[in-house]
């Protein structure tokens, strides 16, 4: 096989790698199925079946954030080879600064988030260990999420009713651009 056909035939081979780990836990952890197939998170999204992954322009960045903190009290998570860490509360206005979009306020969430590095934003709603499960996913270019933004649940496990319902607003704004 020549160096060019091989090369061709990479995409095709991730793919199958990709459907085939998903076909195996189609409702398990993102991260974990990429990582079985050897492929990135944002190549496991796009395989999802029809109307579970709704991406948006990047240049929507700040009217997607500035939407999603009047949600209330969400699940804030951000997910690397060595921690997954989650934390609650409402997502502070942000502001662009030096380089970065710099978010503050009375939340236990804050910091500052590398605005730039965000190379597509994703709507996700599927099931996750059973469950629906409905997150905005910020990729960066190398395919990974930096940063996910989850609809909560409330003390029954259920998603919270109201903060669904915007959820499916704003996704539904992206649906089919």
């Amino acid at each position: 096989m020549s160096s060019v056909t091989a090369l061709s035939t990479a995409p095709v081979e991730r793919r199958e790698r990709a459907l085939a780990a998903l076909a195996e836990k189609p409702d398990g952890v993102v991260e974990a199925i990429a990582a079985k197939a050897e492929v990135t998170p944002a190549e496991v999204l796009a395989i999802l079946p029809k109307g579970a992954a709704t991406t948006a322009e990047v240049s929507e960045f700040e009217a997607i954030w500035t939407e999603m903190s009047g949600w209330g009290e969400i699940l804030f998570i951000v997910h690397t080879d060595d921690i997954v860490l989650e934390a609650a509360g409402s997502l502070p206005a942000g502001s662009e600064g030096h380089g970065w979009f710099n978010i503050h306020g009375d939340s236990p969430i804050g910091g500052h988030i590398r605005k730039d590095n965000c190379a597509g934003i994703t709507f996700v709603d599927r099931a996750f260990h059973g469950r629906r499960s409905c997150s905005v996913w910020f990729m960066n270019a190398k395919g990974s999420a930096m940063f996910k933004v989850f609809v909560k649940r409330d003390e029954a496990r259920e998603l919270v009713a109201e903060q669904l319902v915007k959820f499916e607003a704003l996704r539904d704004r992206y649906a089919g651009a």
